[in-house]
Order: structure tokens, then sequence, then C-alpha cells
């Protein structure tokens, strides 16, 4: 690619990656870089950050070198690079010696374009040699809020990245994440050394996702298996658990009902692991079954749905999470289901944390974030952008807070009486024991306890068991109350308690929802999901001639074409190679590769159809 006569960035994004025109601040990005200026880019999903660094990659002299957390990670971007006539490698623990041993000298040669690297590894003695020898065109720091201990994904190994500038100081840096609050950011600025660096901010908002929070009714497992045939049968998926045994158990539940599910934690063998990660890739309709905690660290674009059967300890992690949905920019849906459990039990974890108090009080406030996420009655997207320092003008029509706004009452008494229940029982017992005392049930521990005789005993009986319990969660959710986690997971008043006891403070929340949840279907355009059921048969030749391809070559069939791609073949119906050039995705590698085959589908089925 160096050897051309000065090819501009455009025409790099046209020949080689097959895309007309720059999307947001990417140009402005490569042209900085490109001058050898750093830039810290902060970038949604699913936003082209890779092409941020890909492009001035090509176009300077000497080998990008990019940063990157995850094996899988390096392995999808190297292979997708690889599809478009580009000189990529990775050196990683999955290589064998000998392997690793003909990629440094590939390095040292020069005859690399990118090579992807894990943190740990840049930091040996061997590798940094390697990049002394070595003429480095750039180098690329992703996922950049790694390097912050106040972010949802803190690797200490980030922090030695600042060697870079040191060792390095004439080659441009650009650290790329998609997850980063005001604080984080301030962090990957002052680890990686990057206070003169050029910040380039592009928002957090992806249209495409359509966001659903749901209660958790007593039956997640049913709530999502309807989500899932309703609007996803047949689609790639990932659904979050908080542990490993709900994955597991998930995953078996899944797969009884008919659903290709596979579990996906760390407790797996590596090889199981491996296993399903490759069929999830390469497969289509496989859901994955995947605790919170392990980062998939995978660059599928067509993930249909995320769903989380336990609430995410942060909005950082929700929308990270969230994040692997729609990456090619087609409709997509995020949903979830909580209850009062995942509070307690979240609660409970950061209370047994081995960390330090000013980080556990900085968990407890991100898990409010996230609370008051899911109990909001407003635009859940406007929140969530909020919570980034980003602005959203008008509520975004496209989630479920929009779609169907929620009821509302008037709650002010009932909390009174809930709060009440809470002070006359001694601020020692859970939701449980105080629903039975506000219903006036009378049983051995509560006659024990006296509490049969106190005001509060039966005066909550206008309201069900559900409903006071739906009532605690927002209370909770809204700083009125604590759960006392140094005892056994009493509820406790706090300050913000006081007016609303005194009448001075008046409650509008949420109405319980008596009813199975039904998220609607994310509609297929610039917002919203089932972005493949109504293309018909050449869709579907299309994504069989796309898999034969695939499996013939051992990679995923996205690094083929996007289905983004497949989708413009079928609404464009090329007649031609020339046309098919014209299509967004296809490059002149993979035209030269491609063209003919998938022309020759288009064909083929045209001609069936006249038949017909």
């Amino acid at each position: 690619m160096h050897g051309d006569t000065h090819p501009t960035a455009l025409k790099v994004l046209q020949a080689v990656f097959g895309y007309d025109s720059f999307r947001g601040p990417q140009q402005a990005i490569i042209e900085h870089v490109m001058a050898g200026g750093d830039a810290l880019v902060l970038m949604p999903t699913g936003g082209g950050k890779s092409l941020c660094y890909q492009i001035p990659a090509l176009l300077r002299e000497g080998t990008a070198i990019v940063v990157s957390p995850l094996i899988a990670l390096m392995q999808d971007q190297v292979a997708a690079l690889k599809q478009n006539g580009i000189k990529a490698a990775y050196l990683n623990s999955s290589l064998d010696y000998h392997e690793a041993v003909e990629v440094e000298n590939q390095l040292r040669a020069g005859d690399l374009d990118l090579l992807y690297v894990a943190p740990e590894r840049l930091a040996t003695a061997r590798m940094q040699m390697l990049l002394e020898q070595t003429r480095i065109a750039l180098f690329a720091i992703d996922e950049a809020h790694c390097v912050s201990q106040w972010g949802h994904d803190f690797r200490p190994e980030y922090r030695q990245l600042s060697q870079l500038h040191q060792r390095f100081p004439q080659v441009p840096r650009i650290a790329l994440t998609a997850t980063a609050d005001v604080p984080t950011r301030g962090d990957i600025m002052e680890h990686l050394q990057l206070q003169e660096a050029a910040l380039y901010n592009s928002g957090f908002d992806r249209p495409n996702i359509r966001y659903h929070i749901a209660e958790n009714q007593g039956n997640a497992k049913e709530q999502l298996l309807r989500f899932i045939r309703e609007h996803h049968d047949g689609e790639a998926g990932i659904v979050y658990c908080l542990s490993r045994r709900k994955v597991e158990e998930t995953a078996i539940w899944l797969e009884r009902q008919g659903l290709t599910a596979l579990p996906y934690h760390a407790g797996l063998p590596a090889e199981q692991r491996q296993q399903h990660q490759t069929r999830f890739l390469r497969e289509d309709g496989v859901v994955v079954v995947a605790t919170i905690a392990f980062g998939m660290g995978i660059d599928k674009p067509d993930v249909r749905f995320v769903a989380h059967l336990n609430l995410p300890k942060s909005i950082e992690a929700y929308y990270q999470e969230t994040g692997r949905a729609g990456r090619d920019g087609l409709p997509a849906n995020a949903w979830m289901a909580y209850g009062l459990q995942d509070v307690i039990t979240l609660r409970q974890m950061q209370q047994d944390s081995s960390a330090a108090d000013q980080q556990k009080r900085i968990e407890q406030q991100k898990l409010d974030a996230m609370l008051g996420l899911c109990e909001i009655i407003s635009c859940r997207r406007q929140a969530l952008l909020h919570y980034f320092g980003d602005h959203l003008d008008a509520p975004c029509g496209n989630c479920d807070n929009c779609l169907t706004p929620p009821e509302t009452w008037e709650a002010t008494v009932a909390a009174q009486k809930a709060l009440s229940c809470v002070y006359r029982t001694e601020q020692r017992f859970g939701v449980t024991y105080l629903v039975d005392v506000l219903l006036g049930k009378s049983n051995e521990r509560i006659t024990r306890f006296g509490h049969d005789r106190i005001s509060t005993f039966g005066i909550g009986k206008e309201l069900t068991a559900n409903d006071w319990k739906a009532l605690f969660r927002q209370l909770i959710a809204s700083g009125y109350l604590s759960v006392d986690m140094e005892g056994h997971g009493g509820i406790k008043l706090t300050a913000n308690a006081k007016p609303v006891l005194r009448g001075e403070h008046p409650l509008t929340l949420r109405k319980p929802s008596h009813k199975p949840s039904k998220a609607k279907a994310a509609r297929r355009g610039s917002k919203g999901a089932s972005a493949t059921h109504s293309h018909g048969p050449l869709w579907e030749a299309l994504r069989q001639h796309r898999r034969e391809l695939a499996e013939a070559q051992g990679v995923p069939a996205y690094v083929i074409f996007h289905d983004a791609t497949l989708a413009e073949l079928v609404e464009q119906n090329p007649q031609s190679l020339e046309a098919l050039g014209a299509i967004s995705g296809i490059g002149a590698r993979k035209l030269a590769d491609y063209g003919e085959g998938f022309l020759d589908v288009i064909l083929t089925h045209q001609a069936t159809e006249q038949t017909n």
C-alpha cells in the first residue's frame, strides 16, 4: 500500500474498504494522525473507530502497532483486514513459538501494515527490542478506558503504555474508546500522557439500538424466550447473567426450548470456551449466554439483540454490553429484566469486595445511576447519554418509555406506609418480611418479634405483595431506602426519606406491570430491529453463498460481507460487476475475489423468478 503514489485517505476508504465517504469526524481524525498528531477518540461502537487508525496505517511509512486487550478481537480484526488485501498480523498467546517468530520476522522486514499486540506483550523486553528495530507508523491504543481504575474494565497493564511516549516521542498515538465518562477521560489523558492530544468526541448515541427494561415478574427466562421468539427467532444474540450457575441453567433451558444456546464463562475449559465462541462467530442464529463480568471480546457485526437477565453493575458496563448489538448499523434490541434481588446481590458483592473504600463508594454511585436508569419514566436514551456528558434535544422515540409511556401513580401515601414500616420494625428486616407486615400476615416470626402489634401491621392491604416489592425496589433505586450490607441485608431509611414521611415531598412513581412485558420490535431503518426477516429468497441465497465461502476459508461469514452489504445487494439488485462494486462495503480486493460469485447468485435468482 505504501508504494502507491500518495493515495488520499478518501481513495483508500473507497478502493480498499468499499465505502463512499467518511462519517462524522473520521476524516479530521485521520488527517490529524497522518500529520503526526496524537488523538483521543470517543466514538460509539459501530461508529467506525478502527478506520481512524487503519487508514493512517496504510498511508504512513512503517507498521502501525495496535494495542488490543482481547485475543478474539485481534483475530477478528486481522481476518477482516486480510480480506481487504491488507498485510496484518497479531502477536498473542494463541500463536506457537514458530508462528510468533515468523510474525516478528515480518515486522523487522517491514512486511506488515498493522500488527496487533496485547498490552502485556508490549511491555516485555523482547517486544521493546523488536520495536526498536522497526519503522513504526503509529501506535493505536484500543479500548483505552482500560487504563482507568475508575472505569468498568480496569487493566493494570494499560498503565505501562505511558512508556510508548517516552521511548518513541516522534511516533503519533491514537487512543480510542466507546465507553468513558468524564473522570475516565481524565484518567486516559493522564496515564497515557495525552494531555496535548486532540480530543474527538462524536457522542455516544447508538440510534439503531432500541432500549427496553422490564420488571422481572418471577419468570425472567419465560419473558426472555417470548422476546426472542417474537422478535429475533433464528438470529444471533447475547444473553448476560450475573453468575456462572445462572449462565449454565439459562443456556440449558433455552436449548430445551429449541434454540441454539451456548454457555460462556471463565469457569469453562478454555477449549470449550473457544469452541463456543467460534460457533457463535461462524454459525447463524446462535445465542451465547455469558457472565456479565466476562468480556466476550467479539467484533461480530450482526448481533441482533443483547439481553440482560440481571442488572449490570454500572451504566458503563450496560452501555458496553448492549453496544455489542447492531455493530453493522442495522436495527437491534437491548432488552433487560431485573428485580429487587439483583440490587441486593450487587450491593452485597460491592460490600464483600477487597476494594479500597474510595473505590467502593464510586462503585456504589455507579450502581445507583444504573438503578436510576431502570426506574425512570422519561426517555431512557436521553438519560443514558446525559450520564456520559452527551445531550439529546428531544426524546428518542426508540426506547420502551417513548414508545409505550409507562403508567404512573401518586405513590406518596404508599411510600409513607413502607418507610414507616421500615422504621417501626427497627430497620433490621428484608423486603419480604416488611411486605408480610404491611399485608397483615401473622406468622411465627412476626409474632415472635411482636410486629403484629405495631401500627403498620396490616395497613397495606390495598396493594398486592408484588406491588409492594416493586415500590420498595423503586424507593431503594431513588435513594429513600438503602440495603444494610453490614448485617443481613436489612432495609434502612436514608436522610432523603424524612421529607417524604413528613409529607413535604410528593412521589410519582412507575406503576407496576401486571401483564407480560412485550418489547416492541425495533423498526427497520435508522432506528430500531428485526433486520433480516423480510428479505426473502434472494437474501437467503446470498447468505448461503457467503456461508460457503466463509467455511472454505475458515473465517466468520461477516468477514466476507456484513449483513448490511447483503441487504444493499437485495435492495439495489446490481446487474454488472461495475454496479456490484458501487455497493457499500465492497472494495477492489473483495470485488475481484467475490464479485462474480455474488453476481451469479443474483442473476440466477432473477432468472428463476422470471421462469416462475
